[in-house]
């Protein structure tokens, strides 16, 4: 495993980390093989951890407190995000800071987040969906810097909503951050344009996820893919996404270099962004586990293949069912 510096923070971050939604918030989860998962990738160098609220009403935190207490001599950074208070994802540009995250609404929840997972402090305290407009009413800050003040967490942190990486920067701008959470990856690839420049800039720490497309990117969907009604995906793979979505990732296999998996491809695609501090797939078994972490000590691809994957970029715009 390698490790990177995290912005302005100074963490030397595990390049892969380890995103905790999927083993709350998907059906087909065996919680004896997520503990194990977990505990190989302490094994295997990874030391960054991204939870929330929002996996399973808590669930996913108290799994992610467990792992920490039970590792004490080994430093895991720890994440977590605050839900917005009309539990709407993503965020829309009408809603107001009062709306989503009133003063007294995130301090209940940085409470219930603690404990959730039996800790004392989170590394990482992040808001679960963000507007910039939000950056002119400064209760949040104000709120925020309070229970920073009396230890409860390091640093502030936001995560962007679904294909807006222009709706951050501002907040990027403002010195208030320390850190970013979006999506990029083979087909998101907007963040480089605007974000990551504001980021270097700024030394804000960045935090990749769905490097795999929610799964599209791993190469293994069709179709004719269906998941329980419960499960998160079954909504958000409507046909109008899962056949488009499942149509670009065949026209990738071409370019997917001999001996190479193209979730192994679609990994290293977002390690070979040197903005990228750390990268956070979601996994739930230990043939994940090793299979991504060992993407670090692969290295970035090709000049070449990034020039051709370049090609596969997908500006899209959310919609009802891109929460």
């Amino acid at each position: 495993m390698k490790y990177r510096r995290f912005g302005k923070t100074n963490w030397q971050l595990s390049e892969v980390g380890y995103g905790m939604w999927g083993m709350a918030g998907w059906t087909g989860s065996d919680l004896d093989e997520v503990h194990r998962a977990l505990r190989r990738s302490v094994e295997l160098g990874c030391n960054f951890f991204d939870t929330a609220w929002g996996y399973g009403a808590g669930k996913s935190e108290a799994i992610l407190g467990e792992l920490v207490r039970d590792y004490p001599d080994r430093k895991l950074y720890t994440a977590t995000k605050i839900p917005p208070k009309n539990w709407k994802w993503p965020s829309r540009r009408e809603f107001s800071l009062d709306d989503c995250f009133p003063p007294e609404h995130l301090e209940e929840y940085v409470t219930a987040s603690l404990k959730n997972a039996g800790l004392p402090s989170f590394d990482l305290m992040q808001f679960h969906t963000w507007e910039d407009h939000w950056l002119q009413d400064d209760r949040w800050y104000h709120k925020l810097s309070d229970l920073k003040s009396q230890g409860l967490f390091s640093v502030i942190g936001i995560s962007q909503n679904r294909w807006e990486p222009w709706n951050g920067i501002e907040a990027v701008k403002s010195g208030l951050i320390d850190a970013v959470q979006v999506i990029y990856n083979i087909f998101d690839q907007n963040p480089e344009d605007g974000l990551f420049p504001a980021c270097l800039k700024h030394d804000v720490g960045v935090i990749a996820r769905v490097p795999f497309d929610e799964g599209t990117l791993t190469g293994t969907l069709t179709k004719s893919s269906t998941w329980p009604k419960e499960d998160w995906r079954s909504t958000y793979f409507v046909p109008e996404n899962l056949h488009a979505s499942v149509e670009r990732a065949e026209a990738l296999r071409p370019v997917v270099p001999p001996g190479m998996t193209m979730a192994e491809m679609a990994l290293r695609f977002t390690l070979s962004e040197p903005t990228v501090g750390t990268v956070i797939p979601g996994m739930r078994s230990l043939r994940n586990v090793e299979a991504n972490m060992a993407c670090s000590d692969a290295g970035p691809l090709s000049a070449e293949l990034r020039q051709q994957l370049a090609q596969h970029r997908w500006v899209r715009q959310p919609t009802s069912w891109s929460q």
